[in-house]
């Protein structure tokens, strides 16, 4: 699939595998000159060689958010611009022992790593007038869960954090787009657990993602069919579902 653009510069937090390297991919086909960053540099670098005139890489943490500032501002001056920006990093595992140690890493990179990049993208997009912001959620922030509590209420945080934002535009009286990715389950690091169902795989949902940002969609469920558990998830009494 190919799509005519200028140039367009992207950024994705996030881009060492799964949805977040999905998208790189698909961006450099379509003519983007893309920023990759991530903790694992062997793998962005495995990245970049594929094309190196349209990757540029980055190697740094989310969760070290007092370099947030400092590793999006140079990264953005390299790629000569910014017109999106995608945070794909994310954390969370099953934790039926509450490992403090568990929950906390979801925190640091899911709540504290998040809000530092979303905080630098939309200062930026709102001096420059334009831009448009994505992020990858997931379905599993509309309720809690037993197994990994703490992913489910972090991705809770940022679905709301996003509505926020996009509130903020309307007062702020600006253009930036906010988008809002809901995975069901992919087949990434991220899917964990038995008895699995409507597992996507990575390509497929690559794919309609990007589309969506194409479109630049404000709410997305990857794969469409998630919509369905959507909505019955906010429809089941919590009485019904603490017992699930």
């Amino acid at each position: 699939m190919m799509i005519e653009n200028h140039k367009k510069k992207a950024i994705i937090v996030g881009a060492t595998s799964g949805i977040g390297k999905g998208l790189a991919e698909l961006l450099v086909q379509n003519g983007y000159k893309v920023g990759i960053t991530g903790r694992r540099i062997n793998l962005l670098n495995d990245l970049k060689s594929s094309n190196p005139d349209l990757y540029i890489v980055k190697n740094f943490d989310v969760t070290d958010t007092k370099s947030t500032n400092k590793n999006l501002e140079e990264l953005t001056t390299e790629l000569g611009g910014l017109d999106l920006l995608i945070i794909s990093s994310g954390t969370g595992d099953i934790n039926e022992t509450l490992d403090f140690q568990i929950e906390k890493q979801a925190i640091e990179t899911n709540i504290s790593g998040f809000t530092a990049v979303a905080c630098w993208t939309y200062n930026y997009f709102k001096n420059q007038n334009s831009g448009h912001l994505v992020a990858i959620t997931s379905i599993g922030g509309l309720r809690g869960n037993n197994q990994a509590p703490a992913y489910n209420a972090t991705k809770a945080y940022q679905i709301n954090y996003l509505e926020g934002l996009r509130q903020k535009v309307k007062k702020d009286h600006i253009r930036i787009a906010i988008t809002d990715v809901r995975p069901g389950l992919v087949d990434t690091d991220m899917a964990k657990g038995e008895g699995l169902f409507w597992i996507s795989s990575v390509g497929k949902a690559s794919i309609q993602i990007f589309k969506a940002i194409m479109k630049k969609k404000k709410i997305i469920y990857v794969t469409k069919r998630w919509l369905l558990v959507a909505i019955l998830l906010k429809l089941l009494p919590g009485a019904v579902y603490e017992r699930m």
